[in-house]
């Protein structure tokens, strides 16, 4: 395989025009980087309008693909490279499709024994009538990723008793918005590889909650690896992350998030989404995952690599 691998043409995607392109930048960057040090040769492409021709010029042996969001990782570019016959990493189609939209994931998860929060789709124009749940509730799109437009709503917050559609919120953006419970307690995270758990890790955001932008600045949050919980939880966290990496047929890499309330036990804990394409920045949390488990970040990336190489859609 070290043969094989050496003479790859590998097509680095990243970039595109969703809200998390700036991170997408910095994930293929470092891929990139890393893929040549591997020996690979590669092609480097921020998508845009005209992908399909710039993959067709490319003619690459495989796609790594580092999109964040829409349209990278919802299903839209797998169906275009399936339709090219291109190999490419992460997870396919219908994987893409069902794991971004927060309703389809709960349908597909929950009857499993997966447990995540309850909640219903509401429009905006009734947020601004009354609460669609008891407070304090979450609201976030049904299909954006890394806390992309999520607003918890308290009875302390600023928002408006009903929400005022001046304020600034995800309800200026969307249409129709996810309600769900507020989980109180710990944020906590589980990195996939292929078949196995990497740990869990726990995050502390220094001030407000862990959004988008505790996520991607650096020294916002703390990163605390293997997170100080109970044994049981930690199993628990890995457990249900490896079953829904496979009952939604994830490939490559993925990553678990966890809300857990200590005051409940193992019954505190709910999954809030699986994010089928992790960062691979500096701050992300899958290659820090695997680098305290002693997984370079060549090494995350190439078996990122050869799962693709190795597996069908």
């Amino acid at each position: 395989m070290a043969e094989q691998a050496s003479a790859l043409h590998i097509v680095v995607l990243m970039g595109g025009w969703s809200a998390e392109r700036a991170v997408s930048l910095s994930s293929g960057a470092g891929i990139a980087d890393a893929l040549e040090s591997l020996g690979h040769r590669v092609t480097r492409i921020d998508m845009d309008r005209d992908i399909a021709a710039k993959l067709a010029a490319a003619e690459p042996d495989l796609v790594f693909n580092a999109l964040h969001g829409t349209p990278g990782e919802d299903g839209s570019i797998q169906g275009l490279m399936d339709i090219m016959g291109l190999r490419y990493t992460h997870s396919g189609l219908a994987t893409s499709v069902i794991a971004i939209d927060k309703v389809l994931t709960k349908q597909a998860l929950v009857p499993h024994g997966i447990p995540m929060p309850g909640g219903r789709i509401v429009s905006t124009q009734d947020l601004y009538k009354g609460d669609p749940l008891a407070r304090p509730y979450v609201l976030k799109p049904v299909n954006e990723g890394s806390s992309v437009g999520v607003a918890i709503v308290t009875d302390e917050g600023n928002y408006g008793n009903p929400i005022n559609k001046d304020a600034a919120g995800p309800w200026q953006e969307f249409d129709q918005l996810l309600a769900e419970p507020y989980v109180r307690g710990r944020e906590l995270t589980t990195a996939v590889l292929g078949d196995r758990a990497l740990g869990v890790t726990e995050l502390r955001p220094k001030s407000g909650w862990y959004d988008y932008d505790a996520k991607y600045t650096d020294g916002l949050t703390d990163h605390i690896f293997p997170a100080p919980i109970p044994d049981d939880i930690a199993e628990a966290c890995k457990t249900l992350a490896l079953r829904a990496h496979q009952l939604l047929g994830c490939k490559g890499s993925s990553r678990a998030d966890f809300r857990w309330d200590d005051e409940r036990g193992v019954e505190g804990l709910f999954l809030l989404e699986v994010n089928t394409q992790p960062g691979m920045t500096p701050l992300s949390l899958v290659p820090e995952q695997a680098r305290h488990l002693g997984i370079t970040y060549p090494e995350l990336v190439q078996a990122i690599v050869d799962e693709a190489l190795r597996d069908d859609k």
